[in-house]
């Protein structure tokens, strides 16, 4: 059987939504993340169709646009940097989607790709695909159930028809308020170290989660934002080039990728055991303290 392997955030969904169309509705998405992927804990079939997602193994088709996620092994598919992985299976199969979704894959090249406005940053309730975005939680195992929610909806229904649905209103009004709180938590848990800032989480529990982007509103001196936080065993390094201040020369997934970890040119994460981290979380903020490509 065909399986759709992808992650669980908006590009992901997106991902979905375009191979479900090409494939069939009934064929199933296992959501998954891009560490889980490179431990090799998802065992993959030779039908498996992967998306936004590390190339770990023999599969039919691979889309991804990660600069981290070059690979020497022959694949069908299509892997180019670029604003989403959506992006590339729109190109792949465009005598078959045609224009039907040019208007979703614009909206996951934009928001994956962090091209907002400071309007946008600050008042996602304004723009629906932006808030639509932010109501998914990638560190929630609850949140597959939704994300194939949002699957079917993105297949079936206009971005109005689906915001009246009540769980996407749920979640959407929930996102809302928890974004209000995220940026006291921001305030009080980031200090500026020249250009970087650093938002440092690991004395909480459950860690803070809200707009990804708020950071950078609200410290424009930095051109890079740092967060620490744990998961389990581990602690966990999200980095990210500012949208607003445009002058980090430092490219994250390749620097990441060195410790295991990966991404776009400006965003990744990476992690490592707990007794583990303090020398390589060192040395990762002292490449962006250099800030040298």
């Amino acid at each position: 059987m065909t399986r759709i392997i992808t992650r669980p955030d908006f590009d992901g969904v997106v991902c979905a939504v375009l191979l479900k169309e090409v494939l069939g509705e009934t064929t199933p998405v296992v959501w998954s993340q891009p560490n889980v992927m490179q431990r090799g804990a998802v065992p993959l079939r030779a039908k498996d169709v992967v998306a936004n997602l590390p190339l770990a193994g023999d599969v039919a088709l691979w889309f991804d646009h990660h600069v981290s996620n070059a690979t020497d092994r022959s694949f069908k598919g299509l892997y180019r940097i670029a604003p989403s992985a959506a992006r590339l299976i729109y190109e792949y199969f465009h005598d078959t989607l045609k224009s039907r979704f040019e208007e979703l894959v614009r909206q996951a090249d934009k928001i994956d790709d962090a091209q907002l406005s400071i309007d946008e940053i600050l008042y996602p309730e304004r723009y629906p695909y932006v808030l639509l975005s932010m109501s998914i939680s990638t560190r929630k195992k609850s949140d597959e159930a939704y994300c194939d929610h949002l699957v079917h909806l993105l297949r079936t229904r206009s971005i109005e028809q689906l915001l009246v649905d009540p769980t996407v209103r749920q979640r959407c009004d929930e996102t809302v308020t928890v974004n209000k709180a995220y940026e006291n938590e921001l305030l009080q848990y980031t200090t500026l170290h020249g250009h970087v800032s650093i938002t440092d989480f690991r004395a909480l529990s459950p860690v803070p989660d809200g707009n990804r982007f708020l950071v950078y509103s609200l410290f424009p001196e930095a051109n890079v934002n740092v967060k620490l936080y744990h998961e389990g065993a581990y602690t966990v390094i999200k980095l990210g080039h500012s949208i607003l201040n445009r002058t980090c020369q430092v490219n994250v997934g390749k620097l990441l990728s060195r410790y295991g970890g990966g991404g776009h040119r400006g965003a990744g994460a990476c992690r490592f055991e707990r007794e583990h981290a303090d020398a390589p979380i060192a040395e990762i903020l002292a490449t962006l303290t250099r800030n040298q490509a």
